[in-house]
């Protein structure tokens, strides 16, 4: 969920802001000290099992071993092999970055289905509150939904607001990958939404997956709706800092570092999800090749140059979007620095004609889905600049045709 009743909470914002930074280290290190510890999660107690678990007498590889490395041990079993391990550590598997890609969505359906059965006893538990049956009625219907024929989830947690993600299209042969980052407010229940469907990370990644398509029917995309971190909620302390940013950057990179094959990879950045984005960008493989951001409130830098990646470096706002109200800085840790849009940064800045605000940079017909759909099939020559300056599309030649070849 990325859109917001704007004033009120631009005020909290502007006046967070402000707050020195003895506020900033109470609010971090006090928070995560109240934090509970020792409570095992059900990823956590998937993966000690996994650590303690022996095939055919032989150990199992470090779970947090190289994707090279887990590679290597998956393609050395059997398929039988592989499925039982999938069937006794579902959890463990299915957020195994170096497990192929189609064992970690049978690992992970069935780790929904645990799930969904945990919550259907819950929704009749009379230790909790109307309030918790309700929840847990949701979170039932949520698994039940990402069970569903032909859905391919790629990570699944179901501890606290939850962590998910998903392919669409063929991971495994795609020629191109594009990789939607959302913003504050994404979590397991908000992953997908009938109302305002664009707004939420499936929606997202099935509209740029049909405009990728259309824009290149011979070319084999593949998109991922990455809610695989813990995204900040609302516009208060955490959406603020870069804390939630750098904890979702280390998995951002992690999930990019083990994605099969070679083809080149576009991120698409949304709000808060462009502050991981940033932060992700010094440590991001060569593969991907660009990195766009639509309604950003900063990137933890003051130029693009400051990024230091080697992918291209995207930006884009829509006029009605309120967060360009938003103070462009960084003070004591607080605010994620220089507008991405303005001149000094040096972005190519591109159209967002037609996107309505905040929420609105993939629904169809926009000119903002329109350029993500360009840069994510590699087409970079047709996109739309914002401006005529020459900026957005300089070296652009010699990198169309790097592509092609």
């Amino acid at each position: 969920m990325t859109s917001f009743d704007t004033s009120p909470q631009l005020n909290v914002w502007r006046a967070l802001l402000a707050l020195s930074v003895v506020f900033v280290m109470l609010a971090t290190t006090g928070w995560t000290a109240l934090r509970s510890h020792g409570v095992t999660t059900p990823l956590q107690a998937s993966l000690s099992s996994w650590e303690h678990g022996r095939l055919h007498g032989h150990r199992l590889p470090d779970p947090d071993a190289t994707p090279a490395r887990l590679s290597r041990f998956f393609a050395s079993l059997t398929a039988q092999e592989r499925t039982v391990l999938a069937r006794r550590y579902p959890l463990a598997v299915g957020n195994m970055n170096g497990a192929p890609v189609a064992l970690r969505y049978e690992a992970n359906h069935l780790a929904l289905g645990r799930q969904r059965k945990v919550e259907l006893k819950r929704m009749h538990d009379p230790r909790l509150t109307p309030a918790g049956q309700q929840e847990a009625g949701r979170r039932m219907h949520r698994y039940e939904q990402l069970m569903s024929r032909g859905r391919q989830i790629l990570a699944f947690d179901p501890e606290a607001s939850g962590r998910v993600a998903e392919v669409l299209g063929d991971l495994q042969r795609a020629q191109r990958v594009s990789v939607v980052v959302p913003g504050v407010d994404t979590d397991l229940l908000t992953f997908q939404r009938t109302y305002r469907p664009y707004s939420a990370p499936v929606g997202m990644a099935k509209s740029l997956y049909a405009a990728e398509r259309a824009a290149s029917p011979g070319t084999r995309t593949a998109v991922i709706a990455w809610a695989d971190y813990t995204a900040p909620a609302g516009l208060g302390i955490e959406s603020a800092t870069g804390v939630r940013a750098a904890q979702g950057a280390l998995r951002l990179n992690a999930l990019l570092r083990a994605l099969p094959g070679r083809a080149p990879v576009s991120l698409f950045c949304h709000s808060y999800g462009s502050v991981v984005c940033g932060v992700a960008a010094h440590a991001l493989p060569r593969r991907v090749a660009d990195i766009a951001v639509a309604g950003s409130p900063g990137m933890r830098v003051e130029k693009a140059a400051h990024l230091h990646t080697s992918a291209r470096v995207w930006a884009m706002r829509d006029a009605s979007d309120w967060i360009q109200d938003v103070p462009y800085l960084e003070l004591g840790g607080l605010g994620h620095g220089a507008d991405p849009v303005s001149s000094a940064f040096g972005s190519r800045v591109l159209s967002a004609q037609r996107a309505k605000g905040h929420a609105g940079y993939f629904e169809p017909g926009t000119d903002s889905l329109l350029n993500f759909a360009e840069i994510g099939v590699g087409a970079y020559r047709s996109v739309r600049c914002a401006h005529d300056d020459g900026a957005c599309r300089a070296g652009l030649s010699g990198a169309a045709a790097a592509q092609r070849a």
